[in-house]
């Protein structure tokens, strides 16, 4: 199977594609700096948990083999992203190894999320209705991980099974990542794709026209709190009132078994200008308050499964989710 990746190794320079560009711009950059590769990462040019990971991790290696310390390059990319818990994972392993394995260890940890996506895509396949409408909210396809997808990648994978869905993008105010990213994957795919603007998404629950609701996630507390992109929360407390069954899609490595509930994690507030613009055009007046967190948590009590490369966690996550580790 060819999966797409929004990153590449080639002779010690990773190469990003941009995805502030998308859907109208496909540019790939060009890095052999840990330095521009944290840029990268707090900048966005690379997003998604998993993907974000995998990013840091080949950063790592081109700060160890340029000769740096391994502390400054360790804390340089740890301090870009303070909600994604792979970022913190991948840097993590990467530490263990010497300096002569990281540039291996980053390539093994890119293509173990690719091989996790795909076992997430099948776990996941079979929870997907026959037919009918899926929503999804925000992007977790290829974009976001090291290729083929979590949310995403159960969609691809219950049409490769030959399930007749289609799908419902959320456009994910401010920064439109479903509008800009998961629109451009599922089309690229030739996935019937709807696009929808966040508000609607309750209205269509309520006529019947949405049949089940799966998502990716940047960090998975030890009870199933789940933090991911801001209005999820909402999606989730509208699939509850509607009946509708929540998924959640991850790799474990973005379950932190050592944090015990949602409000121990930390959430990212992000710049006022994703608020107040769309591109270069102003939206909104001159010095008028902002509040822009990047991530909300939904409680676990929304939650039908967490759907992982190990299997589909239920309630209580609390024991379920640590016995999936176990496997």
């Amino acid at each position: 199977m060819s999966v797409f990746s929004p990153l590449e190794w080639k002779a010690g320079t990773l190469r990003l594609l941009d995805q502030r560009k998308l859907p109208t711009e496909e540019i790939w950059l060009e890095y052999t700096d840990y330095r521009e590769v944290a840029r990268a990462i707090r900048d966005m040019v690379v997003r998604g948990a998993p993907a974000i990971g995998c990013t840091a991790a080949f950063g790592y290696a081109l700060g160890i083999r340029a000769g740096i310390d391994r502390k400054t390059v360790y804390e340089t990319l740890r301090a870009t992203r303070p909600t994604a818990v792979n970022l913190f994972w991948a840097l993590d392993r990467m530490s263990k190894v010497a300096d002569a394995d990281v540039e291996r260890e980053a390539i093994a940890i890119w293509k173990d999320d690719i091989d996790r996506c795909l076992a997430i895509g099948r776990h996941g396949a079979r929870l997907m209705p026959d037919s009918g409408t899926v929503l999804t909210h925000c992007n977790a396809g290829a974009l976001a991980t090291g290729g083929y997808g979590t949310a995403l990648g159960v969609i691809r994978a219950a049409r490769e099974a030959g399930k007749k869905i289609s799908v419902y993008a959320d456009e994910t105010r401010p920064f439109l990542q479903g509008a800009r990213l998961t629109a451009w994957e599922l089309a690229r795919d030739g996935i019937p794709t709807t696009l929808i603007t966040d508000n609607m998404a309750g209205a269509l629950m309520a006529r019947g026209e949405i049949q089940a609701v799966v998502v990716g996630a940047d960090r998975i507390a030890k009870n199933g709190d789940t933090a991911n992109k801001i209005g999820t929360y909402t999606v989730a407390v509208l699939a509850r009132e509607h009946s509708i069954p929540f998924y959640v899609a991850a790799p474990l490595s973005t379950v932190d078994l050592d944090t015990p509930d949602g409000t121990r994690i930390p959430i990212e507030e992000r710049d006022a200008r994703e608020v107040t613009h769309v591109g270069p055009s102003r939206l909104a007046p001159e010095g008028i308050g902002v509040r822009n967190p990047a991530f909300d948590v939904t409680p676990a009590r929304y939650i039908r499964g967490i759907i992982t490369e190990a299997g589909v966690a239920e309630p209580p996550y609390d024991r379920t989710l640590p016995a999936l580790f176990a496997k």
